[in-house]
């Protein structure tokens, strides 16, 4: 039954990856402003954290039901424990990182599309098939 939950999470992650994808082709200001978003505040902080865990927990869990388990699992494990990273960091220095780092980023927000629809895709097939 957790599995199955899991695997639900990890389908919902990818549906989000690939909204992630169409959004940055077509209606890239918006997600320019959907990006810069992240850290802009405490809420937002630990609401990106708290997904991440999640999202890194239902990985791991449901990575022996994929395909590309192992692969699945380290990356589960790896975005688990970059969140508690991120737990232990003041939500200030993620957002100085996030005015640091992301508007040259979403300046060119269709490279979120390079990176979320090959994920996103890779999930749904280790997922479903």
């Amino acid at each position: 039954m957790i599995t199955l939950f899991a695997l639900t999470i990890v389908v919902m992650a990818a549906f989000f990856l690939l909204s992630l994808a169409t959004a940055s082709l077509f209606w890239q200001r918006q997600a320019a402003q959907f990006l810069n978003g992240f850290a802009g505040s405490a809420r937002a902080h630990y609401t990106e954290i708290i997904l991440r865990l999640i999202i890194g927990a239902a990985l791991v869990i449901a990575a022996p039901e994929m395909r590309f388990s192992n692969q699945f699992m380290l990356f589960g494990w790896l975005i688990v424990a970059t969140s508690f990273v991120l737990l232990l960091i003041p939500w200030r220095w993620h957002q100085r990182f996030a005015q640091t780092v992301l508007p040259p980023l979403t300046k060119r927000v269709w490279l979120f599309a390079l990176l979320s629809l090959p994920l996103s895709v890779v999930l749904l097939y280790a997922v479903l098939f």
